[in-house]
């Protein structure tokens, strides 16, 4: 496992890897759903899909304006003009899978998830969700509009979802905007999600904290507490250099040398924390360059 390193920014709910600048807003806001209604989300911008995995766009017409799958993420932003570019259209039996960077959907009392479809007509899509974008979980068939999901008693509890498969489901697509139109997909039940470049923490093939690894975790140990979490995963992750054995053995020590950390500093006393390692199983970029290798080494702290 090797990386490269640059200074190390830290801060509640983002992921933050060398030279990448994000600022988002944890506050509770509402949002207009594009149907003259409101939809309030405890952890603000956070809570919307951050990137597009995949868009397979289907058969029939759609605008120019409403190709463009970046239009699906971050907040809703319909204005009411169909023209103006805010909103995704799928085509019929087109697809868009969406993935949440900076939070994960986890099953909270009440809706767990909105889909925001906009646009000149109520379509309906079906839904699959996936903790990694390979084994997906097939929720069926949702209501076009402000869908509300809730995906208590359909999913394994305490799982952490981070990507959203949207479908559209075929039907009605005579219009210049064929099939679902999604303006945003947001986590309503989200996970804050911190995640630290391997290379802040270890040597290469090392499970011993570095010494510099201190700074890095008595922050991270701050932002934390700030977050008034008292119960989290710590999880280790790798790219899919070596074999698949050695690389899960090598995330789970990993994990469990942060854990130990972690489970003995002041700010967290009392805090309840579990750690486990995921190996090369959960990539976040693409292995076959190092840069993508670099970001899939890491070590993630996922709140419950």
């Amino acid at each position: 496992m090797h990386s490269s390193f640059s200074p190390l920014a830290l801060a509640i709910a983002l992921i933050v890897f060398p030279g990448q600048v994000l600022a988002q807003s944890t506050e509770t806001r509402e949002y207009q759903d594009g149907k003259r209604g409101t939809v309030t989300l405890p952890q603000g911008d956070r809570s919307f899909a951050d990137v597009v995995v995949d868009y397979r766009r289907g058969a029939g017409e759609i605008e120019q304006t409403a190709r463009d799958p970046q239009a699906a993420l971050d907040a809703p932003d319909f204005s009411g003009d169909v023209d103006d570019g805010s909103f995704l259209s799928l085509g019929c039996d087109g697809s868009v899978t969406l993935q949440f960077t900076d939070n994960a959907l986890i099953d909270v009392e009440g809706p767990d998830l909105y889909v925001f479809e906009v646009g000149p007509n109520v379509e309906a899509m079906s839904l699959a969700i996936s903790e990694d974008g390979k084994t997906w979980e097939d929720l069926g068939e949702i209501s076009g509009g402000r869908a509300e999901v809730d995906i208590s008693g359909r999913v394994a509890v305490d799982t952490n979802f981070r990507y959203v498969r949207l479908t559209d489901d075929g039907i009605d697509c005579g219009t210049r905007f064929a099939g679902s139109d999604i303006d945003a997909v947001a986590a309503i039940g989200s996970t804050i999600r911190f995640v630290l470049d391997g290379k802040v923490l270890f040597a290469v093939d090392s499970t011993e904290l570095r010494e510099q690894a201190q700074v890095a975790l008595d922050a991270l140990a701050e932002d934390i507490a700030e977050a008034g979490l008292d119960r989290f995963r710590v999880v280790g992750h790798t790219d899919s250099s070596g074999s698949n054995a050695y690389n899960l053995d090598l995330s789970r020590e990993r994990a469990a040398s942060v854990r130990a950390y972690l489970s003995r500093h002041p700010d967290l006393e009392g805090a309840t924390i579990t750690s486990e390692g995921r190996g090369e199983a959960e990539p976040v970029a693409d292995n076959a360059t190092e840069a993508g290798r670099a970001r899939n080494r890491r070590v993630e702290i996922i709140g419950h």
